[in-house]
């Protein structure tokens, strides 16, 4: 039997990644499974960067988290080693970094998470994390939205020249 300090630990570990769960825009569950050290190492640079954090937790820990946060859903992908991410702000940057990652490495799998306190499948994640970035997409609009300028300046350059050749 564990000791009463051994318990006490643990329980301070759930609350500790409960409250971090709670506060978060996305928390994933994946595979780490065929990584090496030197993967493992751009993998959480990569996550870092985008304001994430990577932890490799004992699945009972993160059952009994999910648990106080009132997440049921994810008890079956909890099995085999299972690295937890969380990132409290935006969540499309962190959901490309593992996907992208992920996309790379055959091994490494997305298992599931929750989005905003709903759990999502690992479809859904997928799908988001191929969207295209808030940047990218003002781009595109900014681009379509300037050649519709552009092509309206031709036009009116083309009856202005028309209208001069009229009046000679």
């Amino acid at each position: 039997m564990a000791s009463e300090t051994i318990l006490k630990q643990k329980e301070e570990e759930v609350k500790k990644l409960a409250d971090k769960m709670k506060d978060s825009a996305v928390v994933l569950l994946v595979d780490y499974r065929g990584i090496n050290v030197e993967q493992d190492t751009i993998l959480r640079k990569s996550v870092r960067e985008v304001g994430a954090e990577y932890s490799v937790i004992k699945n009972n820990i993160t059952r009994r988290a999910l648990e106080a946060c009132g997440i049921n859903e994810l008890d079956e992908v909890l099995v085999g080693p299972t690295a937890v991410i969380i990132a409290k702000e935006e969540y499309l940057p962190t959901l490309k970094a593992i996907y992208k990652f992920a996309k790379e490495n055959d091994f490494y799998k997305i298992k599931g998470g929750v989005l905003e306190g709903k759990v999502s499948s690992v479809e859904e994640l997928t799908t988001l994390a191929q969207l295209p970035s808030r940047e990218e997409l003002i781009a595109k609009l900014a681009g379509c939205l300037l050649a519709n300028v552009s092509k309206l300046a031709a036009t009116l350059d083309a009856v202005r020249v028309k209208k001069e050749e009229e009046a000679k």
